[in-house]
């Protein structure tokens, strides 16, 4: 007997809905996800009770990075989220802290803030924003055709300082001030400023960033473009310290005939808005900070930013003054070497300090210590590439017999 095909469809759907289907083996749902919705003016008031918003900067950017990692370390759920927002950039972060609603924390620069304080005039703003933490330096990195020689060539030519309100569109710009090179300024995004060099439409563009990044370390040897040294001198003493970039960071954008290129570097700062004493915002931002400082060894391993190993919880900013809950924290801390670093890191910069220092009769103030730990840093950077250079290229030797000398009884 032939059935029809329709009634073939459902007896076969009806055969399959009697078949049980066996629950996943070892598979659950996360509990943040089972809450039931019936309250839901519960679920939202704790979602919201310990969230922090950190304004990190461009995507593609370390302080959106930092903000990231901040987010990833110190999260612990309802207790405390972290939350990283995409902003324009370093410079306008401090605006965002000021104004834009959620947002407590700021990843931004010591130049930014004195222009806010000096230029922009703010009311009151050294008591509305505080620092928790100095960050690394970021450098100032200025791309150019090989044809412009040195930063004096591009005078009266058109520069790109990346979108307004990044870092780079106001450190940038202070820079060609302060050195009294007047060129044509643009406001373009890193992508976009990179290929209107190749076409020639602009003669530079200028980042602000740590070092290395692969958007210069990855520019091609063939593309014809080179880093311009910035020199340092007395007009930057204020806020900014010595940088370099080595072959070893940017193999194909080194001059002719260079291994390295000086420029300028700035510190990044970790702010905070001062929210009044025993306010809900403040309560956020003292625990943020509290778990930060205890969860700290977390930042100096993988996969972890390795800028991170580089700070120095007691490190100073010039103009600025610490968030309550940030000293209370530095000073639980036993160490009297740069707190937060290792134990072999610390032994190393006072080892350091002391060939320094038996060199020149000084008291060190904690603003000469800084510089003098940044100072280490960029040195030992140097050492480790030439060890590496040397291991690279050093042959096996047959081993010989060591001698040893008896000592004189």
């Amino acid at each position: 007997m032939r059935i029809p095909t329709a009634a073939a469809a459902a007896f076969v759907m009806t055969a399959l809905a009697q078949i049980a289907v066996p629950p996943a083996i070892g598979q659950t749902i996360p509990d943040s996800l089972k809450q039931s919705g019936s309250n839901e003016t519960a679920i939202k008031e704790k979602r919201n009770a310990w969230t922090v918003g950190v304004a990190g900067g461009l995507m593609s950017g370390s302080y959106m990075t930092f903000a990231d990692e901040l987010a990833k370390a110190l999260d612990d759920g309802d207790n405390l989220r972290v939350l990283p927002m995409v902003t324009y950039g370093a410079a306008s972060n401090v605006d965002d802290l000021l104004y834009l609603r959620g947002v407590d924390v700021a990843v931004t620069q010591s130049d930014v803030f004195e222009y806010f304080k000096t230029e922009r005039k703010i009311w009151n703003l050294q008591n509305r924003i505080h620092y928790i933490i100095r960050l690394p330096v970021s450098e100032v990195h200025i791309l150019a055709r090989r044809d412009i020689r040195t930063i004096e060539d591009l005078r009266g030519k058109k520069v790109s300082f990346g979108p307004a309100g990044a870092g780079s569109s106001l450190t940038g710009t202070l820079v060609f001030q302060r050195l009294g090179i007047q060129v044509e300024q643009a406001n373009i995004d890193t992508a976009s400023g990179l290929e209107k060099l190749r076409s020639g439409e602009i003669s530079a563009l200028v980042r602000l960033v740590g070092k290395p990044i692969d958007f210069f370390s990855k520019i091609p040897a063939d593309a014809g473009f080179h880093l311009l040294s910035i020199p340092f001198s007395k007009k930057f003493s204020d806020y900014y310290t010595v940088g370099e970039f080595s072959r070893e960071q940017y193999p194909n954008l080194m001059p002719e005939g260079q291994n390295k290129v000086e420029t300028i570097a700035v510190p990044a700062v970790l702010a905070a808005f001062n929210w009044p004493k025993g306010s809900e915002r403040q309560k956020r931002i003292e625990r943020m900070v509290e778990r930060m400082f205890a969860n700290w060894s977390k930042f100096q391993k993988p996969p972890f930013h390795p800028k991170w190993r580089d700070v120095n919880l007691a490190a100073t900013v010039p103009g600025w003054t610490r968030l309550d809950v940030a000293e209370r924290e530095l000073q639980k801390l036993d160490t009297p070497a740069p707190a937060g670093q290792s134990a072999e890191l610390n032994r190393e910069f006072q080892s350091y300090l002391a060939r320094a220092d038996s060199k020149r009769d000084v008291q060190r103030t904690p603003q000469s210590r800084d510089a003098m730990f940044a100072e280490f840093l960029q040195w030992r950077e140097q050492q480790e590439a030439r060890a590496a250079r040397n291991e690279s290229t050093k042959e096996v030797a047959p081993q010989q017999p060591v001698r040893t000398k008896r000592k004189k009884q």
